[in-house]
C-alpha cells in the first residue's frame, strides 16, 4: 500500500500575499508546515503542488531543501494540479493538506489515514463535521476517487478546491458515487482558527509559537487559545471557507 501526501502552496493570495513565505523566528510558515507533516508515520512520500508562477521557485526551493519533490501546475485548476502531481507515484491513497495550516498535526494526519484504510473508504476527512480547529484539516481519498473527480468534475468550485466533487457525491452527503465518513476530535474545537488567511491569523500563530514552540500538539495549541479568550477573539470575525464560498458564487454566475 502506497500513501502519498500532497500539500498545495502558492505565493499568490488575495488576502495575504506571500503568506507561506512569511517567517517566524527565521523559519517560513511553509517550512514549519512541511516539517510537521514529515513526522507522520503513515505517509510514504510528501510532495508540494505549486503553480507555474515565477514566484513559485521560492516554494520549490524550500521543498527541495527538505528533500521533497515539487510539481508546478495550474493556478486555478487545483484538482488537475493534484492529479498530475501524484499520477506517476501510483498511490493507493492520497492525503490532501493545505499550506495555510502551518501547525497541522501529524498525529491527526495518521488518525485520518488509519480510519480510511481500516474501513476501506473512498473518502474521509475531519472537516465534514468540523470538531477540530480550522487549520487541522486533513482529507484522505483513494486514487480511484481522485481520478474519477478529475475526469468528471466540471464546476469551477470543484476544480479550484480539489475534493468537493467527491464529498458532495458521497454517502456522507446522501450521494452514491463514493463511500465517506468523518473523523471527530472528540471535543468541540470547530470554532477556533489555527489557519492563516489574514494578518491577524498570522499574528495568532506567531503568538502561539512564541508561547508553546513549534512542536506542540494541536490540542495544546487549541486549549491555549480556548483558555485565553482575548487571543481567540483576534480572528473570530473571519468567515470560514470564504474561498470556497466565493467559488460557488462564481459557479452561479
Amino acid at each position: 500500500m502506497r500513501i502519498i501526501a500532497v500539500t498545495q502552496a502558492r505565493v499568490g493570495s488575495s488576502r495575504l500575499p506571500g503568506k507561506v513565505l512569511r517567517e517566524i523566528d527565521g523559519i517560513t510558515l511553509l517550512q514549519i508546515h512541511l516539517e510537521r507533516i514529515l513526522k507522520s508515520r503513515r505517509i510514504d512520500k510528501l510532495k508540494v503542488a505549486t503553480t507555474l508562477e515565477s514566484e513559485a521557485a521560492s516554494i520549490c526551493n524550500i521543498a527541495s531543501a527538505l528533500g521533497l519533490d515539487s510539481y508546478c501546475g495550474s493556478t486555478d485548476d487545483v484538482l488537475d494540479r493534484y492529479y498530475q502531481c501524484v499520477i506517476d507515484e501510483h498511490p493507493d491513497y492520497v492525503v490532501r493538506i493545505t499550506s495555510d495550516c502551518p501547525l497541522i498535526d501529524p498525529q491527526v494526519i495518521d488518525e485520518v489515514i488509519d480510519f480510511t484504510v481500516a474501513h476501506q473508504l473512498d473518502y474521509v476527512s475531519n472537516t465534514l463535521l468540523p470538531t477540530f480547529p480550522d487549520g487541522m484539516d486533513v482529507e484522505v481519498f483513494t486514487m480511484k476517487a481522485l481520478k474519477q473527480a478529475w475526469t468528471e468534475a466540471a464546476l469551477r468550485s470543484d476544480r479550484e478546491h480539489v475534493t468537493p466533487y467527491i464529498w458532495r457525491n458521497s454517502s456522507f452527503k446522501g450521494g452514491a458515487l463514493f463511500v465517506a465518513d468523518n473523523v471527530s476530535s472528540g471535543g468541540d474545537y470547530g470554532a477556533l482558527r489555527l489557519t492563516v488567511d489574514e494578518q491577524v491569523d498570522f499574528d495568532l500563530i506567531q503568538l502561539l509559537i512564541g508561547q508553546l514552540g513549534l512542536n506542540s500538539s494541536w490540542k495544546e495549541y487549541a486549549d491555549y487559545v480556548k483558555t485565553h479568550p482575548e487571543i481567540q477573539r483576534m480572528n473570530q470575525h473571519i468567515i470560514h471557507n470564504e474561498g470556497y464560498i466565493n467559488s460557488i458564487n462564481k459557479d452561479i454566475k
